[in-house]
């Protein structure tokens, strides 16, 4: 086995070990490069007997450790002579078995790259439709103003699109909202917004006509932002002047809609309404409660969660788990508590785009959704530097009793590295040298 780069040279506080040292509690990393050994990770702690054997049956030159992760301390070093008498050739019968065992976890571990391949390859897919869905509303907002008319039909057109290709993997999806970059603005918002509460409107068992009616008036929710200067936008600091124009695009946008003479009384509603709040108070009307439409009702919901996850000030942007969590603990009385709850069950505990801090210390960002009996254990994407990104470590911990979540880890307490490694498609300055847009 050829060594990888700079795999072979110890590191910072690593000690050199040979194959009679090692036990189950002695930290290793080994000196070749990921895709030639049957291990998930090139530095671990070693669980059992089995893996101090299958190690020792690699024939390695030499093995690296960092005595502080080790649980304890590896065996002594046993002279040469000391070693060959107390350490005899295995027996045929042992290292057939070992080498079975290698192959075994060898196949295994190309059976969860080709699994990770096909996750990029839906997430390919799935950002090709984005992209050419938000160029497409994108479009239709710059134009709504001189062609409502045509307007709405490529947002019609749009929404049936994406309530087939998005909603039929909404993995993919909620990754890609996640992950959106930082200059991908309004349009990308809007489909945001629309592909979450379709879910919702999956979860509530809206019927079809009402599904499409939703996603056209998601997609427009904030048509008339296109009458305001875009410096009050982007201005999070708004005195009340500016607050009071930034408020009015909510009727601004519904009288825009309404004069397109095509469009239904709920998408309308998502115009107007979508930031009316349960408990009385939102705008422009005050409303409370039912008497909130409920396009709106839902959108209001999705919009919120994608303004916590790409704010326009990426320091306060919140993972979707923790975006999840301030909606139910802190926000809940401004949405339908029933709405609310159908897309924290669509979402899961641990959404798609989340960053996550596992049982043994590694941390990893969740690729897939949980399945419905076991909604603490979804789909992970480990980071492992030591690993090519195209061949990055997925897990899926429904399946994998040896790894759990310990618990969520925010944005920014992770280094760059590490969220370029789990986020690559989230093209966001991470450490905030121009941190706004």
């Amino acid at each position: 086995m050829s060594a990888a780069p700079d795999s072979a040279t110890a590191q910072a506080g690593e000690i050199s070990l040979d194959a009679s040292q090692l036990r189950p509690g002695v930290h290793v990393r080994l000196p070749v490069p990921w895709i030639e050994h049957q291990f998930m990770f090139n530095s671990f702690v070693i669980a059992d007997e089995e893996q101090a054997r299958l190690i020792a049956a690699m024939n390695l030159p030499q093995i690296f450790c960092d005595p502080a992760r080790c649980r304890v301390p590896p065996l002594p070093r046993q002279p040469p002579g000391e070693k060959a008498a107390a350490d005899p050739a295995a027996s045929a019968a042992e290292s057939a078995r070992l080498r079975a065992v290698a192959a075994a976890r060898m196949a295994e571990k190309q059976e969860r790259s080709r699994k990770m391949t096909q996750l990029r390859e839906r997430l390919d897919k799935a950002q090709q439709h984005f992209a050419g869905a938000a160029k497409a509303v994108g479009g239709a907002i710059r134009h709504f103003t001189t062609n409502p008319r045509e307007a709405v039909r490529e947002v019609d057109l749009v929404s049936a699109e994406s309530t087939a290709a998005l909603l039929a993997d909404p993995d993919s999806a909620i990754a890609l909202i996640a992950e959106k970059a930082q200059d991908d603005g309004q349009a990308a918002h809007a489909l945001s917004v629309m592909t979450l509460a379709l879910l919702i409107g999956k979860q509530a068992q809206l019927p079809e006509p009402a599904l499409r009616a939703l996603g056209i008036g998601a997609l427009l929710h904030d048509i008339g932002k296109v009458t305001i200067n875009p410096s009050i936008l982007r201005n999070n600091e708004r005195n009340r002047h500016e607050e009071a124009i930034y408020q009015n695009h909510c009727r601004a946008g519904h009288e825009l809609a309404a004069r397109a003479g095509n469009l239904s009384q709920a998408m309308l509603d998502a115009i107007l309404a979508h930031h009316e709040r349960f408990d009385g108070s939102g705008f422009p009307d005050r409303l409370a409660g039912n008497a909130i439409p409920l396009a709106a009702r839902l959108v209001a919901i999705t919009n919120r969660f994608d303004n916590l996850v790409n704010p326009l000030d990426y320091r306060c942007a919140l993972s979707p788990s923790e975006a999840l969590s301030a909606m139910w603990t802190r926000e809940k009385k401004a949405f339908d508590a029933t709405l609310l709850q159908l897309f924290v069950r669509a979402m899961g505990v641990y959404p798609p785009g989340s960053i996550v801090q596992l049982a043994d210390g590694r941390v990893a960002a969740v690729v897939g959704s949980a399945p419905p009996g076991k909604p603490l254990k979804p789909k992970v994407l480990v980071y492992a530097p030591e690993v090519p990104r195209r061949q990055s470590i997925m897990v899926d911990l429904a399946e994998d009793d040896t790894m759990s979540i310990e618990r969520p880890l925010r944005l920014q307490e992770r280094p760059a590295e590490e969220l370029d490694y789990l986020l690559p498609r989230r093209k966001i300055n991470w450490s905030y040298l121009a941190d706004q847009r």
